[in-house]
């Protein structure tokens, strides 16, 4: 092993030496040499080597080459990472395919493994597992030090095999030791259901690569239940987003013109916009769309798009703000490089990056005459993320802090609940309920009316058809 690690780390430098010979041959040498980049490649390869020479144990040349990078990488900003093979291998197949887990977004925040949101109708979702949340174990094994991709695969795994989490939750002293059993992660992307007649309800839990057709399939059935729709609910909430190509795709099923998503790099020679295109097939009525900080990425375009052209109304919490484009780049030996080259913008311009989506009409998420603000905790947002990329307020400096240290708006800030044993019981309802709301099998529409969004998003749509078909008799 050592004489195979000695190889590689002078074969590493070789290689360090050659692209600077290169470099020499071009003629650019003379002004790289001065540069800070090849100070720092002389540095790297000159302690790589002391290391490798001196160290009180044999190491893994390997290994270390692999910290190192993934440190250069992940220093950038939370969604850039090197990626070993295997882990690799298993973004390959987040988009696409079913697979044994538990069903959470998570990322790493101050070091720790932090819950984004469960995937609803999933193990995680049924067990309770909130935003918020922090693993600080799987099966035993602290997370504090563990790469995101690690612990991403020490959770999935075989559908019906059992898995244990310790998890701290803000508001409790001692921690919780949860035992869930891995199942199949569904593909299946889009629910849907009518609330009442002429009022469908379409929920789209994250963006995969048939969730378009999905959506169409969907409203489709919905128009063949009445006459015609008279209004729709589109649920983005907790949807972490997917694959930009649905997202737009998805705006287009509701839009007949305009821009729905433009993309800008450092390169502004390489700015993307992405078109709505008319296929007179677009449904005219009246949509709301729900969202909430479980709201992320594609399912930030969608809003985003939909609300500047001022053909839904945004109703419920601001969104994530996971606006940042990244671009997969597979390597040498199976290894892969995902890494941030662009922010996404809205038609109007705005960029989604740390600040997200505002809704047009803010309503915390409750139930419908309980007592209780079980679901309207705070929740992780892209700009509590270390190492961020700063939102456009930000950078102008009128994104305040609150008193945590958090960055946000004054007009989003939203308090923990659960903060005494009678709460606590009441969120646990809230939960059950929720668990009931947002299964993967029946829909119950008298379920869903209890949520406190789809209740107001319901009242709205059907005020509207009131009110215009009080405009149309006058006429």
């Amino acid at each position: 092993m050592e004489l195979k690690n000695s190889k590689f780390a002078r074969k590493l430098v070789l290689i360090v030496v050659a692209v600077l010979g290169v470099m020499m041959a071009s003629g650019v040498y003379g002004s790289l040499a001065k540069t800070e980049t090849y100070e720092g490649l002389k540095l790297f390869s000159d302690v790589l080597e002391e290391i490798e020479k001196n160290y009180v144990e044999t190491v893994d040349t390997r290994e270390l080459i692999e910290k190192a990078i993934t440190g250069m990488v992940e220093s950038l900003d939370p969604h850039s990472t090197f990626m070993p093979p295997e882990a690799f291998d298993a973004l390959q197949n987040e988009t696409r395919g079913e697979f044994g887990g538990i069903g959470i977004v998570i990322t790493k925040r101050d070091g720790m493994l932090t819950v984004v949101s469960p995937i609803e109708g999933t193990p995680a979702s049924r067990a309770g597992i909130r935003a918020n949340d922090v693993i600080i174990k799987v099966d035993g094994k602290p997370t504090k030090d563990m790469m995101l991709w690690e612990a991403v695969k020490k959770m999935r795994g075989e559908p019906g095999t059992e898995i244990n989490i310790t998890v701290m939750r803000e508001g409790r002293s001692k921690p919780m030791e949860l035992s869930l059993v891995r199942d199949v992660i569904p593909m299946e992307s889009v629910k849907y259901a009518m609330l009442k007649p002429g009022y469908g309800y379409v929920w789209i839990t994250n963006f995969r690569e048939n969730t378009t057709d999905e959506v169409k399939k969907a409203l489709a059935d919905l128009e063949k239940r009445g006459d015609s729709l008279k209004g729709l609910i589109l649920d983005l909430r907790d949807s972490p987003g997917g694959l930009l190509t649905q997202a737009v795709s998805v705006s287009d099923v509701f839009l007949t013109k305009g821009n729905i998503v433009s993309i800008r790099g450092r390169n502004e020679n390489k700015e993307s916009s992405y078109e709505a295109s008319v296929d007179k097939s677009e449904p005219d009525y009246p949509v709301v769309v729900l969202i909430n900080g479980g709201t992320a990425s594609a399912a930030e375009i969608v809003a985003g798009a939909l609300q500047d052209h001022k053909r839904a109304l945004v109703l419920g919490t601001t969104s994530f703000g996971k606006g940042s484009v990244q671009t997969v780049k597979p390597l040498r030996g199976g290894y892969g490089l995902k890494y941030t080259v662009a922010k996404y913008y809205t038609p109007d311009g705005r960029s989604i990056q740390a600040e997200g989506i505002h809704p047009d009409l803010v309503v915390k998420r409750e139930l419908v005459d309980e007592k209780t603000g079980g679901l309207s905790a705070s929740r992780i947002k892209e700009r509590d993320l270390e190492n961020h990329l700063p939102g456009e307020m930000e950078q102008k400096g009128t994104v305040e802090k609150d008193s945590s240290g958090k960055l946000d708006q004054k007009e989003d800030k939203e308090k923990p609940s659960a903060e005494n044993d009678d709460e606590e019981a009441d969120l646990e309802k809230l939960l059950r309920l929720r668990n009931a709301l947002y299964s993967h099998s029946d829909r119950d529409p008298e379920v869903l009316l209890l949520d406190s969004q789809v209740n107001r998003a319901y009242e709205i749509l059907k005020g509207y058809s009131v009110f215009r078909a009080l405009g149309e008799g006058k006429q």
